[in-house]
């Protein structure tokens, strides 16, 4: 994998294609590979890059005086994509929504375009029946590591309390046990993942740096789903009336991990929109059904 160093440290990434940049960001305890059943569905012409960002899944730790908040997080996406040049980017959320806030922290001059997929947002940091177990599991000593060897068992991860309402189905165990091998392996990942964990969550803050993004002046699609019980549905509406340019698609039979239950209609959406067929100022929203 190609590295980049930055301030906090190095971050790993891969990348394909030539073109406008589309910069795709993962969840929290996952990685680039989130996005490998969609990523060969997209459309040639663009320049794909996938980082791994520090949180919990990433094979390389960051110093260990990082800012992990949700700002450090955020000057780590904004130093990022300065130390590849990428400008006018496409930048694509999902689960983790914590990148949402580059507009609120003065940090998005490089973003030009917004998808979002179902991510935190407003106040549901961390979100629903996941998030919870995440606060237990870093509050006591040794969580994580039970934690992560728990997210190993097939049917305990199918549980609400961890993936079981991520994914309308299983999760492929050689995914997980890829997502779930650095924080097992290296007590650093474990103290990064931890730092971004409890570096609070105000959630008077969240709602206001949510809402920020009404004035974020680019084109946006909020690719939401319409089920699922952890980002909910309400809040993909509200982003696409946030936004100026927000316009709202909704994929059917799909939870948080909608790359993974419905990785072509998700595909379809992405692709129509980098190639501006979806394009619209004004909100609007349709369903691609099943």
């Amino acid at each position: 994998m190609p590295t980049v160093e930055i301030a906090a440290g190095r971050i790993d990434y891969v990348e394909r294609g030539t073109g406008p940049a589309v910069v795709l960001l993962h969840g929290l305890l996952m990685n680039h590979t989130q996005w490998d059943q969609v990523i060969d569905l997209l459309p040639n012409g663009f320049r794909y890059v996938l980082p791994d960002l520090p949180l919990g899944a990433h094979a390389t730790p960051m110093h260990p005086d990082a800012d992990l908040s949700l700002r450090g997080l955020n000057r780590i996406i904004a130093d990022f994509l300065a130390a590849l040049d990428l400008r006018d980017v496409t930048l694509v959320h999902s689960d983790w929504g914590g990148g949402l806030f580059l507009t609120a922290y003065g940090l998005d001059e490089r973003v030009g375009r917004i998808i979002a997929l179902p991510c935190e947002a407003f106040d549901n940091f961390p979100p629903g029946l996941p998030g919870k177990m995440v606060t237990i599991a870093t509050a006591l000593p040794g969580g994580i590591s039970f934690a992560l060897r728990q997210l190993r068992i097939r049917w305990l991860r199918t549980s609400p309390l961890l993936m079981g309402w991520m994914a309308r189905r299983p999760l492929p165990d050689t995914l997980v046990h890829g997502w779930t091998e650095p924080g097992l392996r290296d007590k650093a990942i474990r103290r990064d993942l931890l730092k971004y964990a409890k570096s609070g969550f105000p959630k008077p803050e969240l709602i206001a740096n949510t809402e920020a993004l009404q004035r974020f002046s680019g084109d946006a699609l909020i690719l939401w789903s319409s089920a699922g019980k952890v980002m909910p549905r309400e809040h993909g509406r509200r982003l696409a009336e946030l936004l100026p340019k927000g316009e709202l698609v909704e994929i059917d039979d799909a939870y948080v991990l909608s790359m993974l239950d419905r990785p072509r209609a998700v595909a379809t959406a992405m692709s129509a929109f980098l190639s501006g067929a979806n394009a619209s100022a004004a909100p609007h929203n349709h369903t691609l059904e099943s």
